[in-house]
């Protein structure tokens, strides 16, 4: 027999191991741009803007390839401003996500992606000895004089 006020049903569970604290290691607030990864970010926005401004700049000879450095570009220099305000502005603390595995996978596919773009890009400025038309008599290159020195700093 049970004592007075007892129940047969055992005690709900404990919820604190379903769902553990989010671990931050990384600082958030200002204090993230004094950090490898606040730094990288940063360079990743910087960089980023000056290569969108360089393909940009140029009259795009070979849509099909330098429209992917351009997706690649405007794509991961968002994505870089999203991450950078998630430690700003301290969602971080908030979002129960492993930060510091978030950190190393969104910097590894950047690099992935930025490495794939600078290829074809570096192959686009391989180009520029090329003619742009094959039965005329005049010799026009792919890229002219100054698109190529864009397209050498935009691979750069």
């Amino acid at each position: 027999m049970l004592p007075r006020g007892a129940s047969s049903m055992p005690p709900p569970p404990n919820p604190a191991p379903y769902f553990p604290p989010p671990r931050v290691t990384l600082p958030s607030g200002l204090e993230i741009l004094r950090t490898f990864s606040g730094a990288v970010i940063f360079l990743e926005i910087v960089f980023g803007t000056i290569v969108w401004i360089l393909v940009a700049s140029t009259q795009i000879p070979l849509p099909l390839l330098q429209g992917w450095v351009m997706f690649v570009a405007v794509t991961a220099w968002c994505l870089s401003i999203v991450f950078l305000s998630v430690f700003l502005f301290g969602y971080a603390n908030r979002i129960a996500v492993n930060w510091n595995q978030a950190d190393f996978i969104f910097h590894g596919a950047t690099f992935v992606f930025y490495f794939g773009a600078f290829l074809l890009q570096a192959a686009t400025t391989s180009l520029h000895y090329l003619p742009r038309k094959f039965n005329s008599t005049t010799q026009e290159t792919i890229l002219s004089g100054r698109e190529y020195n864009i397209s050498i700093a935009a691979s750069v």
